[in-house]
């Protein structure tokens, strides 16, 4: 040991500099690591525990936050710690810090906002990941939540950074259930209630059915008729369904019901285009 410590000390100066910023590097890899697989646990354990995917999802969430947060710490340590090695003293730096801080805060409102925004969003479990959300006239799957954006991807593909200063109103599709909303038209010659018949059987051959089953938490809810439109009754009715599950439901729902309405010869409306030649035109006008 007095050995090793009398070579160090015939080290050039900038040598045991080199030495100690690589040993503060390589304990900041060791800490980050730890850290990681920290987390990792944090959400396994979570997840084990709480057989809620609500509760699950939350902890997905936090710990990416959680994660985010323990490497921007890490970092500002470690650089600190490496100014530090290198001869610059850290205190003006700090002090320096304070008044630079109050002078960016001013430029830079909108992305304190950001963080703080962030902060209660994820506070109050608003949104998290899996969920799928509209917020700021942009819908889709949450793919990631940070203080900073949240990340979503459309029907489509596409991926909408979104700052959480924006985020005013969020619409949260994923909570505990959702209903699966079904407009239906029918000519004003149709019976309504056989149309009601129909549907409620529709619905309960869909509940029935062994890969839709386990998706509907509901009977069928007819609410009336909507409305009369011009060229047909409007027909509103519900199926409550697991959240998620109402898109894919509602299309299988509507499949079925345009099969059974044609099967009962109910008509659905929907607009004609009569296209007529000048020369018929012309022929019904000399016969008038």
């Amino acid at each position: 040991m007095k050995e090793f410590s009398a070579t160090l000390q015939q080290l050039d100066p900038t040598a045991l500099t080199a030495i100690r910023i690589a040993l503060i590097l390589a304990a900041a890899w060791i800490v980050a690591a730890l850290l990681r697989h920290l987390i990792r646990v944090f959400r396994s354990r979570v997840t084990l525990r709480l057989a809620d995917a609500e509760a699950s999802k939350r902890a997905e969430t936090l710990s990416q936050v959680f994660r985010y947060i323990a490497n921007v710490a890490l970092l500002l340590i470690v650089g600190m710690l490496i100014l530090s090695e290198v001869g610059v003293s850290v205190a003006p730096i700090l002090g320096a810090a304070g008044v630079v801080g109050i002078a960016i805060g001013f430029g830079a409102q909108s992305l304190v906002k950001d963080y703080f925004t962030g902060f209660f969003i994820l506070l109050e479990n608003q949104i998290r990941q899996g969920d799928v959300v509209q917020i700021a006239d942009k819908s889709g799957l949450v793919e990631e939540v940070t203080l900073r954006f949240v990340r979503l991807r459309d029907y489509e593909g596409s991926v909408h950074f979104i700052p959480n200063s924006l985020i005013s109103t969020v619409t949260n599709m994923s909570r505990s259930f959702a209903h699966a909303v079904i407009d239906v038209r029918i000519g004003y010659g149709d019976d309504v209630d056989t149309a009601f018949g129909i549907m409620r059987t529709v619905a309960a051959g869909l509940r029935a059915d062994p890969a839709f089953a386990p998706n509907i938490i509901g009977d069928l809810e007819i609410a009336g008729v909507e409305s009369l439109a011009e060229s047909a009754v409007m027909l509103r009715a519900r199926l409550k369904v697991m959240p998620l599950e109402q898109w894919s439901v509602r299309r299988e729902y509507l499949r079925r019901l345009k099969h059974a309405f044609g099967e009962a010869g109910i008509e659905i409306p929907y607009p004609r285009l009569t296209v007529r030649g000048m020369a018929e035109v012309k022929s019904e006008a000399r016969e008038k």
